[in-house]
């Protein structure tokens, strides 16, 4: 009964410590995003859009004022959208 409990404890143990270790390094990765980063992304959601269409709408998402506000960098204490609900 002693080995069982201990491993299942030492399987949640190195579980816990990798999901741990894994949503550290997938966070931020501090170079935040871009136009250009987003830009496929964009196409593929939008295909009949514009480049100049897109960047619009990216500046009107991402720029001060935008609902989307803060999340180029840490995000934290930032007041948006998401924020309300």
């Amino acid at each position: 009964m002693k080995k069982i409990a201990v491993s299942i404890l030492s399987g949640a143990l190195v579980l816990g410590a990798g999901t741990a270790v894994f949503a550290a390094g997938n966070n931020n990765s501090g170079d935040g995003l871009s136009f250009e980063k987003m830009l496929p992304f964009m196409q593929k959601m939008h295909p009949d859009s514009s480049k100049e269409d897109l960047q619009k709408m990216y500046k009107a998402c991402h720029e001060d004022g935008g609902m989307m506000e803060g999340t180029n960098n840490s995000g934290t204490g930032t007041k948006n959208m998401m924020n309300n609900l």
